[in-house]
Order: C-alpha cells, then structure tokens, then sequence
C-alpha cells in the first residue's frame, strides 16, 4: 500500500549470513580477517580487507561470483515480491555495502523492488581493487549516537526517511525487519502505529528484550524466511484494512455532513 513504508536490513535479514564474512571466507581469507578484527572498526577493517584480496589476486568477477552463490531462505524473495506488488515503499537500511547489496539483489530479481539503499559506499579503482567507505565520516563529523558504530547510525537514517516522506496529512507507517545491534537503534524512532519486527535470539531481539517498553512501535519477532512472511504480509494487510476502515469511515462522514448541509426543501402548495 502506499502508505506502508517497509525498511530491511540486509545480512541476517535478507540473505542468511553477513556478506562481508561470506565473501572473506569463501575466498579463504579467515585467518587473516580474524587477526585484525581486534585492531579497527568494522568498516575500514572490510577496506583493508578488499585490499588484501586485490593484493593476493583476487578479482571483482571472483567477489561477484562467490556473492551470487550466497545462502538465502526460500520464503524471503517471494514476501518481497509481494510486498512490492501491494504497493509498499521498500528500502534497504545496512550496515554492508553497495556493491555486495547490488549484485546480490540483481542476481536475485529483486534490485527493482527497492526504492533506496541506505549503505556504506564502494566503488572499484582502476586498478581493480574495490574500496568500502563508511555512510558517515567520522573523520568529517560524527553522528554523535552512542548506540551505534562510527560509520553508520541507522537510526538517523530512520529519522530522515520519516521527515522525508509524508502521505496526505499523515505521517506513513512503517514495517522495520532487523536483526543485529545496529537495528537497536533505529527501533527506538519508530512511532506508536508502527511494527518493530527483530530476529528472535539475534542482537537486536535481546537488546529489545531486557526494556521492550522503550521501543513504542508494535514488536513482532520472527525465526526464519518462512516467519518472515507470513508476520510482514500479515502486517502490511493489517494496516491496508485499517486504512480501508479509515477511509470509508471519512467519506461516510463527509457524506452526512453534506447531506446536513443542504437547504431544507419547503413543500410547494397545490
């Protein structure tokens, strides 16, 4: 519908694992990935990455490759089409980036179902070799949010979104999907008519979990594609309905006031 708004993360949520370990593992570059977690942030720890790839000899066609084979449930592309064919808003909130969403999304048929993808940027230099940049610079100005890491606070994101976008005089409601920490965050924007939807026993589920009282959407969690489904389809028809009762509800009224506020008709003598 138009009035739904349907934010996704994308690894653990869309897809069944992260994408940045899926291509460092598949491509044998554990060991080495494992070191250097301890000593930088997430983002620039998936640049240097990409750098030691290039430097070993890996190629983007490789990258791309290992990305169009990655795990997937079964249920999840179809609740995605269809949430699409009812009209939603979909978009793409995630802490990967894009040319690991973009190829992974054009592989799957469903690029086209997404209005806007929220993530860290890369690109591929001449030589060959791909660069992840983060979504904020903190080197420039900091997001300033505690909750989440330097390069990237969904929960501003959230926010720019709702700002941005209006339907009539009233604000769209929004369906959040999430899975991991970084997903904390942009719970605690949504509004009272809006659906929190965690991944259960995921980050996100358990940092909900110890006060779901701070969190004033509705929270609905689910286990795996199949749940996925069924939850955000049932969801989205929730809303339509209440739209739909809304709606009629407004032209009844506006009917009876207009029927109130014509002129009484005096009988005519014979």
């Amino acid at each position: 519908m138009a009035g739904i708004v349907v934010v996704l993360d994308f690894d653990k949520t869309i897809i069944e694992c992260d994408s940045d370990n899926w291509v460092v593992d598949e491509l044998g570059f554990t060991d080495l990935f494992n070191q250097l977690l301890p000593t930088m942030p997430w983002n620039t720890l998936m640049d240097t990455m990409m750098m030691e790839l290039h430097a070993n000899g890996k190629t983007i066609d490789e990258i791309v490759k290992v990305l169009q084979r990655i795990p997937i449930h079964p249920r999840v592309v179809p609740a995605i089409k269809t949430a699409y064919a009812m009209g939603c808003d979909l978009r793409i909130v995630s802490d990967a980036n894009t040319l690991f969403i973009d190829t992974i999304l054009k592989n799957l048929g469903i690029r086209e179902c997404f209005s806007e993808i929220n993530t860290n940027p890369s690109y591929i230099t001449e030589e060959g070799r791909l660069r992840v940049l983060p979504y904020h610079d903190s080197n420039k100005s900091h997001h300033g949010c505690s909750l989440c890491p330097p390069n990237m606070c969904k929960g501003l994101i959230i926010e720019r979104i709702q700002d941005s976008i209006t339907c009539g005089e009233e604000k769209k409601r929004f369906i959040y999907l999430g899975d991991g920490s970084g997903d904390y965050c942009p719970s605690l924007r949504l509004k009272e008519k809006d659906f929190m939807m965690p991944r259960k026993n995921f980050p996100v589920w358990e940092l909900i979990c110890k006060d779901p009282l701070l969190v004033k959407a509705e929270i609905h969690e689910w286990s795996d594609g199949e749940d996925m489904e069924r939850i955000l389809l049932h969801l989205i028809n929730k809303i339509s309905m209440e739209e739909f009762i809304s709606a009629d509800c407004k032209r009844q009224s506006f009917s009876v006031s207009s029927h109130e506020s014509l002129p009484h008709v005096l009988p005519v003598r014979q």
